[in-house]
């Protein structure tokens, strides 16, 4: 089941348990993990991409090994609210994964990028650590808006 709603998403979590968030670029994979009790999302891995078959063997994995539940996918729409090609290919990432049988939900990362950005540059970061951490940041800042709706839904 592949979802951009909170509610639906959390009817088929009806267990709770933990979610992997995904920030899916060109290059690599980011993830980050939260609690069973969907508090506090944490940066994970950083999964290189390679071929899909390689990258889906790594998050299974992942999946198993942290017991996760459910997927949270960053969807990048663009400011106006419409779609771009990014976001076709990350719907396609998504229906790829669909046969693991968690359910995904498709979550809004408009800003997700620059927002870790400026909170590594206040924190006076280097670049090269900066591009080093962003995507598993961005992925963790996904997760926790996900996470923040679906307590309140």
């Amino acid at each position: 089941m592949i979802t951009t709603d909170p509610a639906t998403f959390r009817e088929a979590l009806s267990t709770g348990g933990r979610l992997l968030g995904l920030d899916v670029g060109t290059k690599t994979i980011g993830t980050a993990l939260c609690d069973s009790e969907w508090s506090f999302a944490s940066p994970a891995l950083l999964i290189r991409r390679t071929k899909f078959t390689a990258d889906k063997v790594a998050l299974v994995a992942m999946i198993a090994e942290q017991r996760v539940t459910g997927l949270v996918i960053g969807l990048p729409i663009n400011l106006d609210g419409s779609e771009s090609p990014r976001s076709q290919s990350t719907r396609a990432f998504a229906r790829n994964l669909a046969d693991l049988e968690l359910p995904i939900l498709l979550w809004d990362e408009r800003w997700s990028t620059q927002a870790v950005e400026r909170q590594m540059i206040a924190e006076d970061i280097s670049r090269a650590k900066r591009a080093e951490r962003v995507d598993k940041l961005a992925a963790s800042y996904i997760l926790q808006g996900a996470i923040d709706a679906l307590v309140r839904v």
